[in-house]
C-alpha cells in the first residue's frame, strides 16, 4: 500500500507555501488562503486565459488548463477567476470542436501545444474538454446542467472520431486519461472503456508521474474506484521512494508536485 504518512512528511519537508497549501486542502478540505489564489490569478489576462510566458501577449490553451489544475488542487475551481477562464476556453473552441494554440505561439510552443499539429490538437482538445468537464462536475456532481455542455459535447465527439478501433489514439500518452474522463462524463461509455483498457495495458511501463496524473484525473471526474484505479494505486505503492516521494518526469524540482498528485490519486 502507498505510505500516505511518508508522502505527507515529504511534502511538509520539501514543499513551498503553495505546495503546502495544496497539501492542506487534500488533508482537510480547507480551501487555500486568498493570497495563494491571488498569486495565480494575478497572471490572468483580460481575455480570461493565461499566457504561456511572463512576456506573452496572447492567452494559451495549455497554460490556462495548467492554471485551472493548480486552482483545482487548492480547492478553488469556482468563482470569478475560474469563470472567466472557462468562458475564454469555450469561446476559443474552433468550429470542429477542437482547440489549437494561436499561430503566434508556434516559435515557443512545446510539441504537445504546437499550432496546427494534429497530435497537439487532439491533446489540447482532450485537456480543455476535460477541464470544462471537471468544472461542471464541481458545480454539479450529477451533471444535470452546465453552461458549457455544448462545448464539452463537441469536444467529446471530436475525440471519439480520432480513436482507433482498438482504443488507441494518435497522440501523446496524456490524451488517454483526459479523454477517458471526458468521454465517460458525456456517456460515451464504450469508447471510454476502450481507452481505459489501453491505459491498463500500458500501466506496467508508465512512469510513476504518469500513473499519478492518470489516477488523479480519472478520480476528479468521478470515474469510480474500478480496476484501473486500483491497479494505478498498486503501481504507485511499488514506485514510492523510501523518503515518501515519487520521481517526476521533469527532474527533482518537481518531485513535490508529483507527490501531491499521487496523494490526490490515493486519498
Amino acid at each position: 500500500m502507498v505510505d500516505i504518512d511518508a508522502a505527507i512528511g515529504y511534502v511538509v519537508a520539501h514543499g513551498d507555501p503553495v505546495e503546502r497549501a495544496r497539501l492542506s486542502y487534500l488533508r482537510t478540505g480547507q480551501p487555500a488562503p486568498e493570497e495563494v489564489v491571488d498569486r495565480i490569478a494575478a497572471g490572468q489576462m483580460l481575455e480570461g486565459g493565461w499566457s504561456a510566458s511572463a512576456e506573452g501577449a496572447v492567452p494559451s490553451i495549455d497554460a490556462t488548463c495548467f492554471r485551472l489544475a493548480e486552482l483545482d488542487d487548492l480547492g478553488s475551481l469556482r468563482g470569478p477567476v475560474v469563470e472567466r477562464a472557462l468562458n475564454w476556453l469555450a469561446t476559443a473552441q474552433r468550429g470542429d470542436g477542437t482547440w489549437q494554440e494561436h499561430e503566434s505561439l508556434a516559435g515557443e510552443a512545446p510539441p504537445w501545444a504546437m499550432p496546427g499539429d494534429p497530435e497537439a490538437t487532439l491533446y489540447l482538445t482532450s485537456v480543455a474538454g476535460f477541464w470544462l468537464t471537471a468544472a461542471a462536475v464541481e458545480a454539479d456532481p450529477y451533471q444535470t446542467r452546465s453552461p458549457f455542455g455544448e462545448a464539452i459535447g463537441r469536444a467529446a465527439a471530436f475525440v471519439v472520431s480520432q480513436l482507433n478501433p482498438d482504443g488507441t489514439w494518435p497522440s501523446f500518452l496524456a490524451v488517454g486519461w483526459h479523454a477517458a474522463g471526458l468521454l465517460h462524463q458525456r456517456q460515451f461509455f464504450y469508447e471510454s472503456a476502450r481507452v481505459q483498457q489501453v491505459l491498463g495495458d500500458r500501466l506496467p511501463n508508465m512512469a510513476s508521474a504518469d500513473v499519478a496524473a492518470m489516477a488523479a484525473a480519472l478520480r476528479r471526474v468521478n470515474l469510480g474506484d474500478d480496476w484501473l484505479l486500483q491497479s494505478a494505486r498498486k503501481r504507485l505503492a511499488e514506485t514510492q521512494r523510501i523518503d515518501g516521494g515519487w520521481d517526476s518526469n521533469e527532474g527533482p524540482l518537481f518531485d513535490v508536485n508529483i507527490t501531491l498528485t499521487a496523494l490526490r490519486a490515493c486519498r
